[in-house]
């Protein structure tokens, strides 16, 4: 009986903060983009067909040691 009067405001308190946790990480926007990253972690970065924003140029890609217009980098770098 004695371990009633300490375990019920333990659970109560516990149950306190367990709801300020939530409260704070939905306000924090913690759960705002749920399915965003399991998304992006599949897209390939370099891929051409990733539209990209506008007005952003193409990003660089790299062609292989050629480089896009057939030169070596460190030969393109030394010019």
């Amino acid at each position: 009986m004695n371990m009633l009067y300490l375990l019920i405001p333990l659970a109560m308190l516990f149950a306190l903060v367990v709801g300020l946790l939530l409260l704070w990480a939905i306000r924090s926007g913690q759960y705002d983009d749920l399915e965003g990253p399991a998304h992006r972690i599949l897209m390939d970065d370099d891929d051409p067909r990733i539209p990209t924003r506008s007005g952003d140029q193409e990003p660089y890609r790299d062609n292989g040691p050629g480089g896009p217009d057939g030169r070596s980098s460190t030969s393109a770098r030394d010019e």
